[in-house]
């Protein structure tokens, strides 16, 4: 038995439910076919999240997922471009013709890299840097000695995934114009992973503390606003309070998934709500990290 799961058309952290609804229990009770053949549009979010649903797939055993490809052929291309299918070759049966085109960074794009250990961090954090003047100085107008911080939010990210997740990750992140309501140019980093999530994470020392309202939100909650971490020693659970300084000066938005809820810091030049819970499981954590350039930009 197979069963379709098809991608939203426009596909990100806003649409990222639809797709985790539709694919259902986890793990599934079929082999999954990703249909993705009517995407016109795909955020970074939504290449790493795609990349870390065949990842748990594959963790938990289950049969290799299909996986069509964009027909739109501007879309296809840019998949290609984004590094996407270089690693999706090994998670998802593919169908379609991959098109020829290099992929790698440009000065907007850092393309789709994998996690694995810290090694891979420093990478990252190496590709963003050579990319981040271009990236944030040219593309946001932000200066040039903020680049450095910039890699760092990154870093962090990365980091997380290293130290918490006990599973493989992905980052990417590309600069384009925010239409929908911000009309500017924003940089948007997406990190995810297809580990144990924050519950589990943090339940071991946070759970009993917390109490009733234990669980996925309450969790989220607890790394990012109380900068908790899973390690006793003092100073420890330091990295997502960098990236929320650093998101909170530059006036942007982060926001965390996993499990059944996802948490916002929301700046006023979005509608999201701070935190939804009970919305479709989804194995790991998806980060998003939305940086706007300045007014006067």
């Amino acid at each position: 038995m197979t069963r379709v799961v098809e991608v939203p058309s426009s596909f990100d952290d806003r649409s990222f439910d639809q797709f985790a609804g539709a694919i259902g229990a986890w793990p599934p009770d079929a082999r999954l076919l990703i249909d993705a053949r009517g995407v016109q549009w795909v955020s970074p979010y939504g290449l790493v999240g795609l990349l870390s649903a065949a990842q748990a797939l594959k963790d938990q055993a289950c049969p290799l997922p299909l996986f069509t490809m964009p027909q739109n052929d501007d879309v296809n291309r840019y998949w290609a471009r984004s590094g996407f299918y270089e690693h999706a070759e090994g998670l998802f049966e593919l169908h379609g013709k991959v098109p020829k085109h290099a992929g790698g960074n440009t000065e907007t794009l850092l393309a789709v890299s994998p996690i694995r250990a810290i090694d891979d961090v420093h990478k990252a954090v190496t590709d963003i840097s050579t990319n981040a003047a271009r990236i944030v100085v040219e593309q946001l107008g932000i200066k040039a000695q903020e680049t450095m911080r910039f890699g760092m939010a990154l870093s962090e990210a990365c980091q997380n995934i290293v130290e918490h997740s006990g599973s493989i990750g992905w980052v990417a992140a590309q600069s384009y114009t925010w239409r929908r309501k911000l009309g500017r140019k924003v940089v948007v980093m997406a990190v995810s992973d297809s580990g144990i999530g924050f519950r589990r994470s943090l339940e071991a020392l946070h759970a009993r503390r917390i109490g009733d309202r234990w669980g996925d939100g309450a969790a989220i909650e607890a790394g990012l606003i109380q900068n908790v971490s899973r390690f006793r020693d003092p100073g420890r659970g330091q990295g997502l309070a960098l990236i929320k300084r650093f998101v909170l000066q530059w006036d942007g938005k982060i926001a965390i998934r996993s499990g059944t809820a996802r948490l916002s810091i929301v700046p006023k030049w979005d509608d999201d709500v701070p935190l939804a819970e009970h919305i479709p499981y989804f194995p790991g954590s998806q980060v998003q990290i939305t940086i706007p350039a300045p007014e006067a930009a």
